[in-house]
């Protein structure tokens, strides 16, 4: 977790639970309820077959009995009974997701793609609902379905429509495809096609496509693009068809849907224009920084080349070079610091709500103005659901210890998304957290570091972090990158620090963004030449679940603050 959001959680104010236990007998049971919500969710998941709705509104049901029954015990003196207590109201937390998510589940699957209808052509009026994503084959972008039918019909009044899912995802090919003439002949590349029209967010389009379901690779710790559909709620790709047997598209209008998009994209037009242009072509390392710029501005992850995204992951550096938590976070803690500054000028303000209160809410709302304009990805939402949780537990006056801080955000995360117990990038971020937590001498009650000490703390926060994911990173990917460390001590300051701030503050100066892209060039040197190391990357074969979670165990002991002869018995 990055340094401000740390010193947010362990922040030493308002009313401890224990001094509220007896008080309010549900607070002290919210550990169980939000542990047993995340075994609910991870239980349903496991699920090869969705049930019948029915059978998801008998465990709402029994759910809401468990958590009945467990008021009959709450104020109970006896150990045994309180710990039925918790175990009533674990059953319950684990009822109550596992039902839900089943039940979202369900509903989302109505709107899918009919099978008959997968590899037709279909004529459709729709709202480019997204910034497109401009490639070397062509132009991708997303579609909110207005309306389908069969093409080819005589009359619009005869026309029989077709349902098609509501959101999709459409490639718009152009450039060069290759082809055979026969078995024999060797691949020769055909004639390019005519390149796509440039394409924005909220322009209303008729066009002739071809739908297909989502499919993706099943390789073992590989990207799960049906996953990602999922969760971005397409049901359906396509192309569109531009034979010379197909009707063409027509542009049918520009509207005002969609501006957080349209300005999205325009940001990133001006970034590109501004940076691409006029560059050394003997330099294209120049010219792809540019990309980087545009994403961590618009959070545009294809404006990356694939050769650069290769040098970030292999030194470990990929999550700072796209909007990530560790940016949004940041964010809110500056524009915490700056309206909680501007608060204070104010003495009426300051009568009327306090700084500190303003300074929080205003911080998570910036957070979450930020995190839309980025694209709104599933990483965003997370870390804003997480700010927002923690914001709201500070403004409730209690104080919680960080175990159950974590948990609450972890669950308020799932509650929000059940699905991101499958994505990597969910478990690396919550174990980070717990380390930085377990680590941190604010959370566990001490003072916080100063001067040199400060600088020793941070350092090694980053080495115990590096060496608790270490682990993880193997059991999810097989592959830890070496020079990790090293790159992340450099890169983490340096990109949150300057280049980010840079990239930002383009857009109200303009020459910002030169500056930004001459910032990212040693840099990108730097990880350029780590990554050519012969030991870079170390690769593993993938180690048994009981092994990988050993090794987690052992390395979450390691950077645990316990007696030497504890964390010894993590290395065998």
């Amino acid at each position: 977790m990055p340094e401000p959001l740390a010193a947010v959680l362990a922040r030493p104010t308002g009313v401890p639970v224990a001094a509220a236990r007896n008080g309010a007998p549900v607070l002290w049971r919210l550990p169980a309820l939000l542990a047993g919500s995340l075994v609910g969710a991870a239980l349903q998941l496991q699920q090869p077959v969705l049930w019948h709705w029915h059978g998801y509104a008998a465990v709402l049901a029994c759910a809401a009995l468990a958590w009945g029954f467990s008021g009959l015990f709450a104020g109970s003196a006896g150990v045994s009974r309180r710990w039925l207590c918790r175990l009533l109201v674990a059953c319950a937390g684990a009822g109550l997701l596992f039902a839900t998510t089943g039940l979202r589940a369900t509903v989302y699957l109505q709107g899918a793609l009919d099978p008959a209808l997968e590899g037709q052509n279909i004529r459709v009026i729709g709202t480019i609902a997204a910034m497109p994503q401009v490639n070397e084959a062509g132009v991708r972008l997303r579609l909110d379905v207005e309306s389908a039918w069969l093409p080819g019909e005589a009359a619009r009044a005869a026309r029989q429509p077709v349902q098609l899912p509501e959101r999709m995802d459409v490639s718009w090919y152009g450039g060069f495809f290759f082809g055979a003439t026969s078995a024999t002949t060797t691949v020769r590349p055909l004639e390019p096609q005519r390149r796509p029209p440039a394409l924005h967010a909220g322009e209303r389009w008729e066009m002739t496509i071809r739908p297909r379901a989502p499919h993706g690779l099943s390789n073992p710790h590989g990207f799960d693009y049906e996953l990602w559909t999922w969760e971005q709620g397409v049901q359906a790709t396509g192309t569109v068809r531009t034979g010379p047997k197909d009707q063409a598209p027509v542009r049918l209008a520009s509207t005002w849907q969609y501006p957080v998009e349209q300005a999205r994209q325009s940001v990133r037009d001006a970034i590109l224009a501004r940076l691409a242009p006029g560059l050394d072509p003997d330099d294209p390392g120049r010219a792809r920084m540019a990309g980087v710029v545009a994403a961590l501005v618009t959070g545009d992850q294809r404006a990356i080349d694939r050769a650069d995204w290769d040098v970030f992951r292999a030194t470990g550096v990929a999550h700072l070079m796209s909007i990530s938590g560790l940016h949004i976070t940041l964010f809110a803690w500056l524009a915490a610091l700056a309206v909680g500054a501007l608060w204070r000028r104010s003495p009426r303000l300051c009568l009327a709500v306090p700084a500190p209160t303003a300074a929080l809410v205003a911080g998570v709302l910036l957070a979450a103005a930020y995190a839309l304009f980025s694209g709104w990805g599933v990483p965003a939402q997370r870390t804003v659901t997480m700010l927002a949780t923690v914001a709201l537990l500070q403004l409730s006056g209690r104080r919680w210890p960080w175990p159950q801080v974590w948990l609450l955000a972890c669950a308020a995360v799932v509650w929000v998304d059940p699905w991101a117990l499958h994505q990597a990038g969910f478990w690396l971020s919550f174990v980070a957290v717990a380390v930085l937590f377990a680590t941190d001498t604010r959370a566990v009650g001490g003072a916080p570091p100063r001067g040199r000490a400060r600088v020793l703390a941070l350092l090694r926060e980053q080495w115990v972090v590096t060496l608790a994911l270490t682990p993880l990173s193997l059991l999810l990917f097989g592959q830890v990158s070496l020079v990790g460390f090293v790159a992340n001590l450099v890169a983490i300051p340096w990109v949150t620090l300057v280049v980010t701030p840079l990239a930002l503050g383009g857009v109200l100066c303009v020459p910002l963004w030169n500056l930004a892209l001459w910032s990212l060039q040693p840099l990108a040197a730097l990880l350029q030449w780590l990554a050519t190391w012969p030991m870079a990357v170390l690769y593993l074969p993938v180690a048994p679940l009981w092994a990988g979670a050993a090794a987690l165990a052992g390395g979450l002991l390691l950077a645990m603050r316990l007696p030497w002869r504890l964390r010894l018995l993590a290395l065998p």
